[in-house]
């Protein structure tokens, strides 16, 4: 089997595929940047066989002009806008803007956006009342799942796939409503009461008030709490093709509404492959901390798999470089940690964990920098959130990427219901067997 592919810089040539005696052409499909595809959509027809890719390492599902990331130059782009630059000079609800209707918003089109966001927090009482009568013990996770399928039942206005101004209703409605909702989550587990959204207050804010406040004391936290927090949402905000992602669209693609589509990917990042990686982190710091705090030889275990001893926060299936997030996060930890006024020892440890990593040639041959995951654990325990938060705050600040992903793919002309092919390797045909003959 051969595989002749055009030359890069000579246009959109075709590759072509020969299998026994048949060869068939695989038009190119050009990329603006990074990898160009190739189509195999006529492979089954034409030779009766199909491409077997595990976990599609090398399987395009679609293409998508919402978010570029080249992992081995660690470049991650929004909508074309480098992260560093968004993160520096943007903020959440104005990066979603840009993921979800392609352009930085005008002053007015963010004011209007915002308004209509903050007009949207409050939660119907009988939408408590669903959420109340959970287990209080439930993860977080399965909450929030809870909470977004709810959604459909108060809101069926917005729920036809096919209706731009439901479609940008539910938009409004799923990112108005995912602070309310996350804030109850942490305060009912807390055991506290949910408290109103405040018109004007701001976005991150009132997100920080509701989820923090107790009775008789206020709960602004810090600006530099609150921007760091809006910068974590950001850097979360989109990630190209990953299982959650991927999920969504797959849902999707069977027309299904976006409450739906976008609860599917809260259960896909429930999964601790996906969304557990900054607790597993904490986990991993603590060991280290409660063990005598050296790092030189919990390094050395993990070099020699001894007592299973493993890196947590470094390496990524995609960055083969320095994950461009990691390095805003860790300047962000620093920030929060001088607003609090303390020194978090895990913070220390991770240093030196960090610090050994870059410059120990078993992990810089092997491609282990730090990812976003290293840093965000201890961010968001000096703010005060339970570990048992960190996956549902992924969650809220991944719900722009989900959306846009689900609206590019509702309107894309070439979207199919999603169906992946198998070679099956099961039994050959049997013939059934009568109970008294077993």
């Amino acid at each position: 089997m051969t595989v002749p592919i055009g030359e890069r810089g000579l246009g959109p040539l075709p590759g072509h595929l020969t299998v026994g005696e048949e060869s068939i052409e695989l038009p190119s499909v050009p990329a603006t940047a990074g990898s160009d595809g190739l189509a195999i959509s006529s492979l089954l027809a034409k030779t009766g066989k199909v491409t077997v890719d595990p976990g599609f390492m090398n399987t395009a599902a679609c293409t998508s002009d919402i978010t570029f990331i080249d992992g081995a130059q660690g470049v991650l782009r929004y909508r074309g806008y480098p992260i560093e630059q968004l993160a520096a000079s943007s903020s959440f609800l104005e990066v979603a803007y840009l993921l979800i209707h392609g352009d930085l918003p005008t002053h007015h089109q963010l004011d209007e956006f915002v308004e209509r966001i903050d007009r949207h927090m409050y939660l119907p009482e009988d939408f408590r009342e669903i959420l109340s009568i959970q287990p209080r013990a439930s993860h977080p996770m399965a909450m929030l799942g809870v909470a977004i399928h709810t959604m459909a039942c108060f809101y069926p206005e917005s729920m036809d796939p096919l209706n731009p101004a439901a479609v940008d209703l539910a938009t409004v409605l799923l990112l108005a409503k995912m602070p309310t909702m996350i804030s109850y989550i942490h305060r009912r587990a807390a055991g506290y009461a949910l408290l109103y959204p405040r018109r004007g207050e701001g976005y991150v804010h009132n997100f920080a008030r509701m989820t923090f406040a107790r009775p008789g004391e206020a709960a602004d936290l810090p600006d530099a709490l609150a921007e760091a927090l809006d910068t974590l949402l950001i850097l979360h905000a989109d990630h190209e093709q990953n299982c959650s992602t991927s999920t969504v669209r797959l849902v999707g693609s069977a027309q299904a509404n976006l409450y739906a589509s976008i609860a599917a990917g809260v259960a896909a990042l429930s999964g601790p492959l996906h969304g557990g990686a900054n607790e597993a982190v904490l986990e991993m710091l603590a060991r280290i901390r409660d063990s005598g705090r050296d790092v030189p030889s919990f390094m050395t275990k993990v070099k020699d798999k001894q007592d299973g001893a493993k890196l947590m926060g470094f390496g990524h299936r995609v960055y083969k470089n320095y994950d461009p997030r990691a390095a805003i996060v860790k300047r962000s930890a620093d920030k929060v940690l001088a607003a609090l006024g303390v020194r978090d020892e895990l913070l220390d440890i991770a240093r030196e964990v960090e610090t050994i990593a870059l410059a120990d040639d078993y992990f810089i041959e092997r491609k282990l920098y730090p990812n976003v995951d290293f840093y965000t654990g201890i961010i968001y325990r000096a703010m005060g959130f339970p570990s048992s938060m960190f996956t549902p705050l992924f969650a809220f600040g991944r719900l722009p990427g989900w959306i846009a992903q689900w609206r590019e793919m509702m309107t894309d002309p070439t979207t199919r219901i999603g169906r992946p092919r198998q070679v099956y390797v099961g039994h050959a045909k049997r013939d059934f067997i009568p109970w008294e003959d077993r």
